[in-house]
């Protein structure tokens, strides 16, 4: 006997098989007799050359502007509605094709930009002495692998925390918004990378995501984004506080480069070396406690400073600082034992005198001992043996 159905239990019935044959299907076409009712629901048809399918979605998942003509890729459930109509519920959708995602840009682009959400004035600067950067990316990418090589190669001893995610496809706003959050309720990085490498119109267009662009936009954690090629744009790049070309300039602008530091190191050491023995110089004559103090000064004004800026990222530059500073200390002393043996002063002292003047019989001649300065006459003059 054939089963008996009311037309409730059918349509109930129809859904189940649907359920368990399709539980989610992505379908690729050409959108007709787009309309949004109540200021809640969208209605659409899917069509190709020869059949056409009705779609239904509300207006909050509608994440890119739609118009009738634009080619789209959907991901929907099968339905039979209780009015005996077959329908696509829509969870996601994407423009696919040059056309399509460049009206899809333009049109959000203009909305997005009367709302203020791009204006250089809402921009933050990269952080100053960077040490914790949180990077969004798939960790299987080139782009992420050259970013990282960079940033050790450049600097090294940053922190860097990474959240894995897709970078191209429907799911990829999703988990991206996610990362931003997590690392936004974390609040442990100064500053967070959205990377991707280059790729099609296509693998981009999830950075065009609505409500992507507006997660970065409202930040609390600057954004500097490095996606695709040099002359691809994206409203995530808008969206962001700081846009680098591609991930690997990314990189170059979040760290300074260790060698061009070292040679500024090394060429404030050279200046403060001879300053101090220029000092020394000029202050010769002057008492030895004078020496040490501008000694002393020098390095607290010009060397000091930069050890304390730099003193949890130098290692290395600071070995190489300290090499530089014994050197110097050890030229300054030598000075000074120098300046103490040429002492007049100090050899008066131990009981020596200083005779000046013409030495010949009846000349007048001056001595000078520690304490006293004596004008005696030459009486005699004999040759020493």
């Amino acid at each position: 006997m054939e089963n008996s159905f009311t037309p409730t239990e059918f349509i109930s019935v129809v859904n189940q098989t649907l359920e368990y044959a399709y539980s989610s299907v992505v379908i690729v076409g050409e959108v007709a007799s787009f309309k949004v009712n109540q200021g809640k629901w969208v209605f659409f048809d899917l069509k190709d050359d020869e059949s056409s399918v009705g779609c239904f979605m509300t207006l909050w998942s509608l994440r890119q502007p739609l118009e009738d003509g634009m080619r789209v890729m959907i991901r929907a459930v099968p339905k039979l509605t209780k009015w005996g109509k077959f329908s696509l519920t829509v969870s996601a959708v994407q423009p696919v094709g040059e056309g399509s995602l460049k009206k899809a840009y333009e049109l959000l682009k203009k909305k997005l930009t009367a709302e203020g959400l791009f204006d250089s004035a809402k921009k933050r600067p990269l952080p100053e002495d960077l040490t914790r950067i949180g990077v969004i990316s798939s960790t299987q990418a080139a782009g992420y692998a050259d970013f990282i090589k960079i940033i050790n190669a450049r600097w090294g001893g940053m922190k860097v925390e990474v959240a894995h995610t897709q970078v191209q496809g429907m799911d990829a706003p999703d988990q991206i918004i996610k990362a931003l959050r997590y690392f936004n309720e974390r609040a442990e990085v100064q500053i967070i990378a959205i990377l991707r490498g280059g790729g099609s119109a296509d693998d981009l267009s999830c950075f065009n995501d609505e409500k992507l662009v507006r997660e970065i936009a409202g930040s609390r954690i600057p954004v500097i984004t490095g996606i695709g090629h040099e002359i691809d744009e994206s409203l995530a790049d808008l969206a962001a506080d700081v846009r680098a070309s591609t991930p690997s300039n990314a990189a170059e602008m979040l760290t300074r480069d260790r060698t061009e530091e070292l040679v500024k190191l090394s060429r404030l050491i050279n200046r403060v070396t001879q300053a101090t023995l220029s000092q020394i110089e000029q202050a010769k004559n002057n008492n030895f406690e004078k020496i040490q103090k501008i000694s002393r000064g020098l390095v607290a004004k010009y060397i000091e400073p930069v050890l304390m800026a730099n003193s949890t990222k130098m290692t290395q530059m600071l070995q190489k600082i300290q090499g530089e500073m014994q050197k110097m200390q050890q030229n300054i002393q030598n000075k000074i034992r120098l300046l103490e043996v040429l002492n007049p002063e100090k050899v008066l002292a131990q009981g020596y005198a200083i005779l000046s003047g013409k030495i010949s019989p009846g000349n007048v001649v001056k001595i000078t001992t520690f304490k006293n300065e004596i004008e005696a006459e030459v009486k005699k003059i004999k040759e020493r043996k």
